[in-house]
């Protein structure tokens, strides 16, 4: 099993740096053991014009039997290939990416102690990898690394025999990627997508095995055009890791496009209050009982069949929507990852029946665009949702929900920072929860509600609900409807 890596330099920029970057003396040659054979790395050239680092992987058979996964996927992918007899010592797969990861451990990581500026720098870099396994063919192998920043991606299908040209091609073939990168970013796309390519893996696949492709695939998985097959291959098809490794990728994605970090959108889920004993405990919050008993009392009010619970949280409400038949279709919808987690584990559609687990769905979104799967029903709750947004963000929301969403009645709860007196600890001029932009006083509220309604075509005035005890001059919790005229 063998890959090469050169880069080419001038006297200004030595190919020499190639030593630097890989942690590995070209005056040297070196073995490192691992669990399924030896690692040999050699440079065949150094010069400052061109620099070429091998790695030669000689796996042991036995070693592969004994602490892998055997027959079929992983130790030998055909099932008629025998333990002992089979591609692994040869062909590119798991079993060279986790040597890679291993041997040049310093270099995915972008580090340089000696030389730190280097890993920064995107150098012409040439990688050959003589036999590579490509389950879907040279065509799956340009979309994988064709995105990925390479100038040229060659691909030669390897004969199944030479001698007899008729048997057609084998499923290997040889590669050379070409283009100017960052070492890092080239050392972490090879420890992804060789065993994507091969799809398959010596080794059983566990949950920590999703943070090793996000860590790999941060800054190139998620805008790839392939990302869903990636992340199903590398994760061996493993449903429940797939989905997570999904939802954390589109996190990042949203992230991304938002110009935040992933922790900051994924804030649906509160911090438990503690106990007496210090261990954490549910809040009582018979506030946000009475704020659903509206919801749903308006909800049936409006006639409302399939509704939409934008920035669902932790499941609560659309918990409540699902004890009544009356509500055929519930989507509960929320950008935090952590926040569906919970939701779903609070639902538990696994026991549910068909009938009951049809009726509901949860789906990862960002509210500040639009969305086609939420277009088309009768109603959406946005209960204490807006004022997690930032000002400037609103607009956005209001298009995604009255403008392209459009569900025939749009029901929106908010804090009333009137009320806010009665908090006898919350200090003058704070609002109630860290993570709220703002807090709206009743008539800011009523005017934002019929402005909105009139851009949209909604009826307005929008109808206006206390929630909770109102107190004079102070009022309770704000709760309008926005019904389609």
């Amino acid at each position: 099993m063998f890959l090469t890596i050169s880069m080419t330099g001038t006297t200004e920029k030595p190919a020499t740096d190639l030593g630097f970057l890989l942690h590995k003396h070209p005056g040297r040659t070196q073995a490192f053991a691992t669990s399924h054979g030896t690692a040999h790395v050699f440079y065949p050239e150094a010069t400052d014009q061109r620099c070429t680092a091998a790695l030669l992987l000689e796996v042991d058979p036995v070693a592969l039997v004994r602490h892998g996964r055997g027959k079929g996927r992983g130790g030998a992918p055909d099932a008629a290939l025998a333990q002992y007899v089979n591609d692994r010592p040869y062909a590119a797969s798991s079993l060279l990416a986790v040597a890679l990861s291993g041997v040049f451990r310093t270099a995915l990581k972008g580090r340089c102690a000696a030389r730190p500026e280097l890993p920064g720098q995107a150098r012409p870099l040439r990688i050959e990898i003589p036999v590579l396994p490509a389950r879907g063919g040279a065509d799956l192998v340009r979309r994988l690394f064709g995105p990925l920043g390479w100038d040229s991606v060659e691909t030669t299908p390897i004969a199944l025999d030479e001698r007899f040209p008729a048997w057609g091609d084998s499923r290997y073939l040889r590669l050379v990627l070409e283009g100017e990168l960052r070492l890092e970013d080239a050392l972490r796309q090879l420890y992804v997508l060789l065993p994507v390519l091969d799809d398959s893996k010596h080794y059983w696949v566990a949950p920590d095995e999703v943070d090793k492709l996000l860590r790999a695939g941060d800054g190139w998985l998620a805008a790839h055009p392939e990302h869903a097959l990636i992340t199903a291959r590398y994760l061996a098809r493993h449903k429940r890791l797939t989905q997570s490794a999904m939802e954390r990728l589109e996190l990042a994605r949203l992230a991304e496009a938002d110009g935040s970090e992933a922790e900051e959108l994924d804030n649906a889920v509160g911090e438990a209050a503690a106990g007496p004993d210090g261990e954490p405990r549910e809040r009582s919050v018979p506030l946000a009982v009475r704020r659903r008993d509206a919801v749903l009392a308006a909800l049936r009010e409006a006639g409302a069949a399939r509704v939409l619970d934008l920035g669902c949280g932790e499941g609560q409400l659309v918990q409540a929507l699902l004890r009544d038949p009356a509500f055929t279709e519930i989507v509960g919808v929320d950008v935090s990852v952590r926040a569906l987690t919970t939701a779903s584990r609070r639902l538990r559609p696994e026991r549910m029946g068909e009938r009951q687990s049809s009726r509901v769905r949860l789906l990862q979104g960002s509210l500040a665009y639009t969305d086609k799967r939420l277009a088309g029903y009768d109603a959406a709750v946005l209960s204490e949702v807006i004022e997690h947004l930032d000002l400037p963000r609103l607009p956005a929301l209001e298009y995604a929900v009255f403008g392209s969403a459009r569900p025939r009645t749009v029901l929106v709860t908010t804090p009333n920072v009137e009320y806010n007196v009665r908090w006898e600890l919350l200090p003058a001029g704070r609002v109630r929860h860290r993570d709220h932009r703002f807090e709206w006083t009743r008539e800011e509220f009523r005017a934002w509600a019929d402005r909105v309604a009139a851009r949209h075509g909604y009826a307005r005035p929008a109808r206006a609900l206390p929630v909770g005890r109102g107190l004079p001059g102070q009022g309770g919790r704000g709760l309008r409807t926005h019904p389609r005229p």
